[in-house]
């Protein structure tokens, strides 16, 4: 507890007024003067009490409020709740309180807002099971969730304040749930902003290097988007039509996606710049119309690409979002996108339901369909939090496709659904009874991947039922929940089987099946946890003859631990093994150096990414205190940070000269004669670099090749690239990144 200053107090009142000044809709004194109690009573809570960066502690609610009020537009409540939302979990106050001075409402949502605390099993992640028990609040009030958004961003903006692990955790679990989160709920600012905090936390010197190629082409943009909206601006002024033309630039999250993921060049995402066409509408012409004819207009003086018109009017996206989208030529033969909306379709697009739900009500039903969806999921959650967290994301981020039942109706679904995914779309009954489908009246399989446009009429059977290979034909977390659900009691059945047949095989052999016992198991057949140890045992998958062995392994080491002792003292070399084994504590609060000359039991290098010394890393701890190094830009450890981030500790390489890490680099150009020998012959004048396997292949003329190489470090492989680019015919050198796919 800190004294407050003169500057604290004159610090939190400019924060108060500001946020009164974004409070829009608390227009009436009754609701300002809630939000004035809720102040002062927040202040008192949080008086003396001060963050990571020294500012006084109310700022933050203050400023979670602020975003709620002016970058998503919620009202009185919502501004209330944010005001308080740390205050049960900080001080004395309890819900009661809340709802005795500010009424049940408010009570209830500051109640769903208040951090989880308490002990969740070893065996499971304290992040994933916050997060499923976050997500069970979408079932009582959607604005629970928004308000988490909220506190995430204003997190996320002042995360310069926290120590590196912490950074590496929140980012983590900010890309991986919460931007899909807002994307879901149609808040494009705030989702992009998400994801630029987190680039910039995870991956600094990327974001930098982004950061100043925008500055450099900025100029030269500015330029060709000018050249692009003059006469679009100079013709819908001549037709009468008042609009704004905004340009659209990509983020730098969603740049560097392109390049890392898309292997596209900084140059080539510029190829296609995107504008926005907001115009005020007529009251006397429907808005749809309004925006066929400004598209009319604007093929008068860029010509379309007829395959690239995306109608999201007629049909909206599943969060909401309406506007006509369409891709011209432009100036200078290059491609324009153009996003034709209206003032209150552009509200839609960057504020999301919560502006939707205030200016119109004709298509309110697609938020209350996807919460239908996940009140369903969340009936059956599973009892492994991290997989539960799998399924529930599945659908946050996926591009949406659009279907038609026999009779027309559009049904939205995520792109690479099957027949299977639009059968449980219908209804439960008819996913469980679905033997095929007819799609465009062609007969197709359970598994076929439907496509936007699709006319899909489902075929069903009273005797089928549904099988364990159907959760590999679906990708929908409902279709998922549903199948799982009519497996529920078999699935008891075949655990029970398997704890009793473990239990027995283990008696006749001379041991129990404890805790123990079940973790060496769990450990040698790699489950996370025991429920599907025991239902493999149970549909016999797995084979009882192997578990003497595997039980026994480490029971006889604590034997030889024991008599060493008694026999030899503390000296023996059988106790010197065993105490290997007893690893270090890891200080989770230091970086953790990887010397060349440490052994390989201090860490191992993750076989899905394979980082090599130079870049840059993180490394996860499991039970055993084992470290495994992950690239920080691996998909795994993006899901470990946001799953299991109190398991994640910094890495630093230091000097590596002796060791050799395995590194794959990809070659494309025209074929010429003698361009593989070129190739070869710098690598095989290389000292730095050994080559394992080389393969090229020449389809038409143009080669494509792989190299599999050993090399030092990351300075090592870069120099040999730059030396290869050279060569030429050579159009393209670049690392592999996710190497499992091509060891």
């Amino acid at each position: 507890m800190t004294v407050e200053t003169q500057q604290d107090k004159e610090l939190i009142r400019a924060s108060y007024q500001k946020l009164l000044l974004s409070c829009k809709r608390s227009d009436t004194p009754e609701r300002k003067a809630m939000i004035e109690k809720a102040f002062h009573f927040a202040c008192e809570a949080h008086k003396g009490v001060r963050r990571k960066s020294g500012e006084p502690y109310i700022i933050h609610p203050i400023k979670v409020a602020e975003i709620a009020a002016k970058e998503i537009g919620l009202g009185t409540k919502s501004i209330v709740a944010a005001l308080l939302h740390d205050v049960v979990e900080d001080t004395d106050c309890t819900i009661e309180d809340i709802a005795h001075h500010f009424g049940d409402k408010v009570a209830s949502i500051v109640d769903g807002l208040t951090k989880i605390s308490g002990a969740c099993n070893q065996e499971t992640s304290m992040q994933a099971e916050n997060f499923r028990k976050m997500l069970l609040t979408l079932s009582d009030d959607i604005r629970v969730i928004i308000l988490k958004i909220a506190d995430r961003l204003h997190n996320m903006r002042t995360l310069s304040s926290m120590p590196l692990r912490k950074q590496m955790k929140i980012a983590g679990e900010t890309l991986f749930l919460f931007a899909p989160l807002a994307h879901r709920l149609g808040l494009y600012k705030i989702k992009s902003e998400l994801e630029d905090l987190s680039l910039m936390y995870e991956h600094p010197e990327d974001y930098k290097d982004i950061v100043e190629k925008i500055k450099e082409k900025e100029a030269e943009q500015i330029i060709v988007i000018d050249q692009i909206i003059k006469p679009i601006k100079k013709l819908l002024n001549d037709n009468n039509i008042t609009c704004t033309i905004i340009n659209r630039p990509r983020s730098i999250f969603s740049i560097w996606n392109k390049i890392e993921y898309k292997k596209i060049k900084l140059q080539d995402i510029y190829d296609v710049p995107a504008i926005r066409v907001i115009f005020k509408p007529q009251e006397e012409i429907p808005e749809k119309n309004q925006c066929w004819n400004i598209y009319s207009l604007i093929t008068d003086i860029y010509k379309p690409k007829p395959e690239r018109i995306r109608d999201w009017m007629t049909t909206p996206k599943a969060n909401g979002y309406e506007a006509l989208h369409m891709t011209a030529m432009g100036p200078q033969g290059k491609w324009i996108e153009i996003q034709i909306c209206s003032n209150r379709m552009n509200e839609i697009a960057e504020r999301g339901f919560i502006a939707h739900s205030r200016n119109s009500d004709v298509n309110e039903s697609e938020l209350d369909k996807w919460l239908k969806d996940v009140r369903e999921i969340l009936e059956n959650p599973e009892s492994d939090a991290l997989a539960f967290l799998d399924e529930f994301r599945l659908n946050l981020f996926s591009q949406e496709i659009q279907v038609f039942t026999p009779k027309g109706l559009i049904k939205t679904l995520p792109k690479h659904s099957s027949a299977l995914d639009f059968a449980y779309n219908i209804h439960t009954d008819i996913g469980n009874h679905c033997i095929g489908a007819k799609v465009n009246h062609r007969l197709v399989s359970l598994n076929y991947v439907l496509r936007s446009g699709d006319q899909v009429e489902i075929l069903t059977s009273d005797k089928q039922k549904p099988k364990p290979e159907w959760l590999d034909y679906v990708v929908t977390a409902r279709a998922k929940s549903k199948i799982k659900a009519e497996f529920k009691d078999d699935r008891k059945r075949l655990i029970y089987a398997g704890i009793k047949l473990l239990e027995e095989h283990l008696i006749n052999i001379g041991l129990v099946l404890n805790s123990k016992a079940t973790k060496k198991l769990m450990e040698h057949y790699q489950f996370t946890n025991k429920d599907e140890l025991f239902l493999n045992f149970g549909s016999s998958k797995l084979k009882l003859e192997e578990v003497k062995e595997i039980v026994k392994k480490k029971s006889r080491n604590k034997f030889i631990k024991y008599w060493s002792l008694q026999l030899f003292g503390s000296d023996s070399k059988e106790t010197s093994a065993v105490k290997a084994e007893n690893k270090p504590e890891i200080d989770k609060r230091k970086p953790f150096l990887l010397e060349e000359t440490m052994s390989e039991e201090k860490y191992k290098i993750a076989n899905c990414c394979r980082p090599i010394p130079g870049d840059d890393v993180v490394g996860y701890v499991d039970l055993e205190n084992n470290v495994t190094i992950h690239k920080r830009k691996c998909p795994n450890a993006l899901k470990l940070m946001s799953s299991q981030g109190d398991k994640i500790i910094e890495a630093n390489w230091t000097s590596h000269r002796l060791m050799s890490f395995l590194a794959i680099i990809e070659l494309s150009g025209i074929d010429k004669i003698g361009i593989v020998n070129d190739i070869t012959s710098i690598i095989s004048k290389d000292h730095d670099v050994n080559m394992r396997s080389i393969h090229f292949e020449s389809p038409d003329g143009v080669f494509e090749g792989l190299i599999h190489l050993y090399v030092h470090n990351t300075e090592d492989l870069n120099n040999l690239m730059k030396k290869l680019i050279k060569i030429k015919g050579l159009d393209n050198v670049r690392r592999i990144e996710n190497i499992e796919e091509y060891s």
